[in-house]
């Protein structure tokens, strides 16, 4: 069975491909300027991981997808783009094997079986994390998590800059949703209001048919910054990560017969945290920032 991306990225591919395109293509100058926000550290400081001997390796070929902006798409130029094309990259330069590297889009439903038949050695493209695919694949240590947050319509009245303000005031979310869920258990305060749909949700926060909106930070992020939410609203408090709720975090799926490959991209993605490097592509594609 092929595994999705994250829910709310597999429901709104769309959605998220306008806004980037709308921020990152016209407006990134402004809102590079702005940014501010740093990616957490997943790594130990204390921790070192060892490189493996990667001299006999022939090529690494990094199997990806189109439709999974901006970790994973095709620019107005037509060639792939996006931060885990970049990290794949910026992996394969730590390990001082650029030359042997490659990497292959293909359509999303294919990249298991393509994985497992050995057309690739390593998927990046935000496939989620299960026991299942545990029990088929191998997969790294995560390089980034993909939090919950709240975006409130700033012509509301919230005491103070914290979540606690908003006990009382009315807060939409989507319903049947991880982060509905998330919501209830984390803040049994809030006057949580359903709404069936995304666009449903962002067009009553703009409305001030409610305070303030939960949901997952990529997409709140990009629509504060783009010209669909007419400059109504603003992130606040947070980020909030739960793996119960969230799930793991973006990682590098492998086959299970590649641990010394599996541990190498580790030693990368370890050395890419702590050096700086992580970060630079993160503010590359996050510009408004996750957290």
């Amino acid at each position: 069975m092929v595994q999705s991306k994250p829910a709310f990225l597999a429901s709104g591919r769309v959605f998220i491909l306008c806004l980037v395109s709308i921020v990152l293509f016209s407006a990134f100058p402004v809102f590079a300027q702005q940014a501010g926000s740093s990616v957490p550290l997943l790594f130990d400081s204390r921790e070192r991981l060892a490189k493996p001997d990667l001299s006999s390796l022939v090529r690494l070929r990094f199997l990806t997808s189109v439709d999974f902006p901006p970790f994973n798409f095709t620019d107005q130029t037509g060639k792939l783009a996006g931060f885990n094309v970049d990290l794949a990259r910026e992996i394969c330069a730590e390990l001082e094997i650029a030359d042997k590297c490659q990497i292959q889009a293909l359509p999303f439903a294919d990249l298991q079986k393509a994985l497992a038949g050995s057309q690739g050695d390593a998927v990046i493209a935000g496939i989620a994390v299960t026991p299942e695919l545990r029990r088929e694949f191998l997969f790294s240590r995560p390089y980034l998590m993909l939090p919950a947050r709240f975006v409130r319509n700033t012509a509301a009245s919230v005491k103070g800059t914290t979540a606690a303000g908003l006990a009382g005031h009315s807060v939409g979310v989507v319903k049947d949703t991880v982060h509905e869920a998330m919501l209830s258990a984390f803040f049994p305060a809030i006057k949580v209001q359903p709404f069936d749909n995304r666009e449903a949700l962002l067009a009553a926060l703009k409305e001030r048919k409610v305070d303030a909106a939960f949901a997952d930070a990529l997409q709140l992020s990009f629509w504060v910054a783009s010209p669909a939410s007419d400059k109504c609203c603003a992130l606040f408090d947070g980020p909030y990560t739960s793996e119960h709720f969230l799930g793991e975090g973006m990682t590098i799926m492998l086959r299970q017969n590649d641990s010394v490959l599996t541990a190498a991209i580790d030693h990368a993605l370890a050395t890419l945290s702590r050096n700086g490097r992580l970060q630079e592509i993160y503010l590359r594609y996050f510009p408004y920032g996750l957290y």
